[in-house]
């Protein structure tokens, strides 16, 4: 089994949305170590560290992971580039067909390249692939409500807030509460698509 539409490179601007490859372990961990203060509170601690579990062979098992989910078709995983340098991830996970065609999409970008429109364009890039290519008809998105940077990029987009999500995932420490925001085909399909729509709240 395969995931339709992936694998793929999406591209606007410098910005790149690409398959992981082996040769990204350096550039991954490195990003993911540096910003460990700044991810920490939205994952999921692990158990052996946070520079063990973000190392280059960390790496190695996390890519494994990803193919096995894009084998079985529920994930599309996509390192996030400026260019050459990987600045982040975003991804669908919970792929589901038939009635529900539905997913979830979760995402991360390095401080150091926070607050320039990168995590807001990489949403709407991967949102308009799910649903122009990989015929997807809704993307959800859950958010802890003190995650004002991860509000803040779909709330940019315009999407829906649907509900709040009482100990809905258990994320440092704790069982933690989520807002849940979504899209489907019919929000965006007449404005030309979600890109279409940022480019003109950017133009602004």
């Amino acid at each position: 089994m395969s995931v339709a539409g992936y694998p793929a490179v999406l591209v606007e601007g410098d910005i790149i949305l690409r398959p992981y490859q082996r040769t990204d372990a350096e550039q991954w961990s490195e990003v993911r170590r540096y910003n460990e203060r700044w991810l920490r509170p939205w994952e999921v601690i692990p158990p052996t560290g946070w520079a063990d579990n973000n190392s280059e062979a960390a790496f190695r098992l996390v890519r494994r992971s990803f193919r096995a989910g894009v084998r079985a078709g529920e994930s599309m995983p996509f390192a996030i580039c400026l260019g050459e340098r990987l600045v982040g991830h975003i991804g669908l996970g919970n792929i589901v067909r038939r009635a529900f065609s539905s997913a979830y999409c979760g995402y991360w970008v390095d401080s150091r390249v926070a607050g320039r429109g990168i995590m807001p364009t990489a949403v709407a890039m991967l949102v308009d692939h799910a649903f122009n290519v990989s015929r997807l008809h809704r993307v959800e998105i859950n958010i802890r409500p003190e995650n004002k940077a991860s509000r803040r990029v779909v709330e940019k987009l315009g999407l829906r807030e649907e509900g709040y999500h009482a100990n809905y995932m258990f994320i440092d420490g704790a069982w933690r509460d989520h807002v849940g925001y979504a899209v489907t085909w019919e929000d965006v399909a007449r404005e030309g698509g979600l890109l279409a729509r940022w480019r003109r709240v950017r133009s602004i």
